[in-house]
């Protein structure tokens, strides 16, 4: 008999038939005569209530059905007397495809803590906050392959093992086939990685990007949406060591265009969930607000999940310099009164959190873009501004998240980014692919880098990143 899902079974229910589901057991309830099984089986939030008689199902088999259980159902759908239910299955026939042990099985019907969750993440898929959080993780998946596909964009696969770094940072995990035990060294005492398997030292990437540039150079317009590495040792709700990275370039796109490519993008994205994903954001959007009631009035956000979201789709971004940005902080009420942990003092500070929210949700209330950021604080590869302070870099800020989108014009001028590189000591020999780019053909061109997990953590709100990636990697964590 052909297996049906139960969100195909909810959304066309064929009453007074004979149907076959699968699914694991979330609750069982009942009485001698008759048990109540609730089962779901990932393809949506909602539970199908199974109805059990001992006429029809052995005692046998309905003591071996415990919270956690893996059954296949047979039986008649009906419309269900419950207030809790629209539907419920008449068994005709219950196997047990999966036992789970009742004393030993973690997930029991109870409230667990998110912590408590992480150290069960083999099984947190089965609960309905994280089951709910990577569906949406999969809508959005989808929404962004589908956003680009139809703008033109051709996807780009770029290395995970690279001898570049992207950002300058450093904070990269090395990548080796040396003998750790034995490691080869030169007369200096350095390591000899002329010995090591690629002949050179390599890393795990952080960002695709300046690969994409070179995409972008003969393909026009192309986007990474790939793993990246952070070998940072934080250990904050906002950082993971491995997270995914979509960063579209494309060429002849000045800044404006990369701002009205990014606002469009974040809007689709957005938009696509609330279109697709009612369920799961319906259930969110309670789990939020309960959370939140929890927390002091100050510290509370003023718009629920959904309505957050929609805030975003409806908007229009406020857009505006980082100077402006910063006479508006400096004269703020929070910055006066000494209520930023950051105080603002003038050109030249490097925006917190604090203060992003604070332009979105106070000062604005939508979504912002900044421009135009003192060099000092941004990347070698940003177009130098006329007045040799400044760069034509952007970010996005969205509500309760700060930035989710950091981007720029690319220097495309081959001696202004080689001088740059020479003021910021970047290895131009490492990278004289990317300066050799700004010799043949060179055009103006620009793109965005947005942490994927950052998006899902607006979309669902979820409040730490380790819950919105299967297996999150962090420091001193590695496990699954």
């Amino acid at each position: 008999m052909q297996k049906n899902s139960i969100k195909d079974i909810i959304k066309n229910p064929k009453i007074d038939q004979i149907i076959s589901v699968n699914g694991w057991v979330r609750n069982k309830r009942g009485s001698k005569n008759v048990s109540f099984i609730s089962v779901n089986d990932g393809s949506t939030i909602l539970n199908l209530q199974i109805v059990a008689e001992s006429k029809s199902i052995s005692e046998e088999i309905l003591k071996k059905i415990n919270t956690g259980a893996c059954l296949n159902i047979e039986g008649i759908l009906k419309n269900s007397q419950g207030s809790e239910q629209s539907l419920e299955i008449l068994a005709e026939k219950i196997i047990i495809l999966g036992e789970a042990d009742a004393d030993e099985y973690p997930l029991q019907p109870k409230k667990h803590s998110l912590e408590f969750l992480r150290e069960k993440a083999h099984l947190r898929f089965r609960t309905n906050t994280f089951s709910a959080v990577f569906r949406i993780r999969h809508a959005l998946t989808f929404a962004v392959h589908k956003f680009f596909n139809e703008k033109g964009f051709f996807n780009m696969h770029t290395p995970i093992i690279t001898g570049a770094d992207a950002e300058g940072a450093g904070e990269m995990f090395k990548v080796t086939s040396l003998d750790l035990s034995n490691i080869p060294k030169k007369d200096d005492l350095n390591i000899d990685f002329s010995k090591d398997f690629f002949g050179k030292q390599t890393n795990l990437t952080v960002s695709g990007q300046l690969e994409a540039e070179l995409g972008a150079m003969g393909l026009g317009k192309v986007y990474t949406f790939g793993p990246t590495f952070r070998a940072e040792k934080s250990n904050t709700s906002r950082h993971l060591s491995e997270f995914w990275m979509i960063e579209p370039e494309m060429a002849f796109a000045d800044l404006e265009m990369n701002m009205d490519m990014a606002e469009e993008f974040l809007k689709s994205c957005i938009n696509y969930c609330l279109e697709n994903c009612k369920e799961d954001l319906n259930f969110l959007n309670v789990r939020l607000k309960n959370e939140e009631d929890k927390l002091k009035k100050e510290e509370r956000s003023e718009l629920g999940l959904i309505e957050r979201l929609e805030f975003v789709v409806k908007n229009d971004f406020e857009r505006l310099t980082y100077t402006e940005a910063i006479n508006i902080l400096r004269n703020s009420k929070p910055n006066k009164k000494k209520k930023f942990e950051y105080l603002i003092e003038g050109f030249g500070a490097d925006l917190q959190s604090e203060h992003e929210r604070y332009l979105v949700e106070k000062k604005f209330k939508k979504p912002v873009i900044i421009t135009d950021y003192p060099k000092e604080i941004k990347a070698f590869y940003m177009r130098m501004n006329e007045d040799k302070k400044t760069v034509r870099a952007m970010d996005v800020l969205f509500p309760s998240i700060g930035e989710i989108i950091g981007g720029s014009q690319r220097e495309e001028r081959y001696d202004m980014l080689s001088d740059r590189m020479n003021e910021l000591d970047v290895d131009k020999k490492e990278l004289w692919w990317y300066l050799e780019t700004r010799k043949f053909g060179t055009c103006i061109h620009s793109g965005f880098g947005l942490g994927f997990e950052r998006l899902i953590m607006f979309v669902t709100g979820m409040k730490n990143i380790r819950d919105v990636i299967p297996f999150p990697r962090t420091p001193q964590n590695a496990e699954f």
